[in-house]
C-alpha cells in the first residue's frame, strides 16, 4: 500500500513538473475523445430524431411509395378501391407541389405546399389551433383554400393574432386562397416541417401545375395484428392496376422502417466511431512518444533507483502509471468538453443525443490507449542496465 502511494506522488510529480508537455500530450487524447462523443453524439441525435418521426405515425399505418422510374402512378379515383382492401381503414395520397406565397405587398416567398386529403390530418395526428379542417367538399369542389403553418402565418401575418388570419387571403402562384385553419406547431414530421407548410386539397394541385397522379399515399389498418396481410393485398393491388413489379415500389410498416433505421444507425456509429478512433490512435502514439522521451531524461534517475534495489517491475510500474494518468486526465478533459459542446450544438439546432454507454467507452478507451502505449516505454525503462544507466549524463 506505501509502494503504491509511493508510484502516485512520484507520478504526479512528474506530471505537474513538466505542465507543457503532459498539456500537449493530452491534447492529442484530448481532441480524440471529443471527436468520438461529438461524431458518434451527432449520428445519434439524427437516427433518434427520424426514428420518433416515424413512431410518430403508430404501428399500425403503412407507407406506399412509387418510384419515379415506374412510368405509372395511382388515380385518385382509385383511392376508393384501396379503401375497399380487407382490413383498410382509411387512406391519405399526398403530393408536394412547388409555389411562391405571398400576401398583399409583402415579398413572394418559396412556401412548402403539400395537397392531401382530410384523411391525411388524422394518420398524421395533426390538429389545428383555429378554423376548421379540409373537408371532402373542399376535395369535390376544387376548393382554392388552405391550412398554414403557424411559422408561416407569422411570418405572412406579423402581429396579427391567429385567430384573426383565418378567413384571410393569400396569393399562391398569384392566385387567391383563402385560409381556414392555422395547423398547430408541431415542428418536422416524416421529412415535412408542418410549421412552414401550406396544405390545399388534393384536387386543387391542378392549379399549381400539378395534377392528380398519386406516386405517394399513406394507408391506415383497422387491425395491427393483421399488417403484413394486408400489405401483401396492397401489393397484388398495386402490381396488377399498375401493371408493374414490387422493384418499382414499396409498401413498408413502421416497424420494418424502424429496422433500416437501426441498421443505418449500427452502420453509422461504426462508421463515425471508426473515424474518431483514429484520432485516438494519434493521439496514443503522442503518449508513447513523449514517454519514450521521459525515459530517455529519466535515465540517471532510473540507475539511481535500480542501484537502491528498486526491480524491474516497480519502474515498470512507474512509467506505465504515469501513462495512465496522464490518459485518464485526458480523457476526463475530453469527454466533458464533448459533451458541452454537444449542449452549445443543440442550441443551434443539431441532434445531438450522447449515451452514458458512448461516454464510458470513450473514457476507458482513453484508459486503455494510457496501458496499451505506456507498455513499451515502461518496459523500456525497466530493461535500462543501471551501471549503464548511471554513466549517462
Amino acid at each position: 500500500m506505501e509502494k503504491t502511494k509511493s508510484i502516485i506522488k512520484v507520478s504526479i510529480k512528474n506530471i505537474i513538473s513538466n505542465k507543457l508537455r503532459s498539456s500537449l500530450t493530452m491534447l492529442g487524447l484530448i481532441i480524440g475523445i471529443i471527436s468520438v462523443i461529438l461524431l458518434v453524439g451527432i449520428g445519434s441525435g439524427a437516427t433518434t430524431n427520424v426514428t420518433s418521426e416515424v413512431k410518430s405515425l403508430g404501428t399500425g399505418t403503412l407507407t406506399v411509395t412509387i418510384n419515379s422510374n415506374a412510368d405509372a402512378t395511382l388515380e385518385y379515383s382509385q383511392m376508393d378501391e384501396i379503401l375497399e382492401i380487407n382490413n383498410v381503414e382509411s387512406v391519405a395520397p399526398y403530393k408536394n407541389v412547388s409555389g411562391t406565397v405571398s400576401r398583399g405587398t409583402t415579398t413572394s416567398k418559396r412556401a412548402s405546399i403539400l395537397a392531401t386529403t382530410p384523411q391525411y390530418m388524422s394518420i398524421m395526428n395533426l390538429t389545428i389551433s383555429d378554423g376548421r379542417l379540409l373537408s371532402n367538399i373542399d376535395l369535390n369542389n376544387y376548393s382554392k383554400i388552405c391550412l398554414i403553418g403557424s411559422d408561416l402565418a407569422e411570418s405572412l401575418f406579423e402581429g396579427t393574432k391567429t385567430k384573426d388570419i383565418v378567413g384571410q387571403s393569400l396569393k399562391i402562384e398569384g392566385d387567391n386562397y383563402t385560409i381556414v385553419g392555422i395547423l398547430t406547431s408541431a415542428g418536422s414530421s416524416m421529412g415535412n416541417n408542418i410549421d412552414t407548410t401550406l396544405i390545399i386539397p388534393f384536387t386543387t394541385a391542378k392549379y399549381l401545375k400539378g395534377d392528380t397522379s398519386i406516386s405517394n399515399l399513406y394507408v391506415k389498418v383497422a387491425d395491427e395484428k393483421y399488417i403484413d396481410r394486408t400489405t401483401t393485398l396492397i401489393e397484388n393491388y398495386i402490381s396488377s392496376t399498375l401493371s408493374i413489379s414490387t422493384d418499382y415500389f414499396t409498401v413498408s410498416s413502421q416497424d420494418s422502417m424502424l429496422d433500416t433505421m437501426s441498421n443505418i444507425s449500427n452502420t453509422l456509429s461504426l462508421l463515425l466511431g471508426g473515424i474518431a478512433g483514429i484520432s485516438l490512435i494519434v493521439g496514443g502514439i503522442g503518449v508513447m512518444n513523449v514517454m519514450l522521451v521521459s525515459v530517455t531524461e529519466r535515465t540517471k534517475e532510473i540507475g539511481i533507483r535500480k542501484a537502491l534495489g528498486a526491480k524491474r517491475m516497480d519502474i515498470l510500474v512507474q512509467f506505465l502509471v504515469e501513462s495512465l494518468m496522464l490518459c485518464v486526465l485526458g480523457g476526463t478533459i475530453g469527454v466533458g468538453l464533448g459533451l458541452g459542446i454537444g449542449k452549445i450544438l443543440q442550441t443551434f439546432g443539431f441532434n445531438f443525443s450522447a449515451t452514458s454507454g458512448i461516454v464510458i467507452i470513450s473514457f476507458a478507451s482513453s484508459a486503455l490507449i494510457g496501458v496499451v502505449f505506456g507498455i513499451f516505454p515502461a518496459y523500456k525503462a525497466s530493461k535500462l542496465n543501471p551501471i549503464d544507466a548511471l554513466r549517462t549524463d
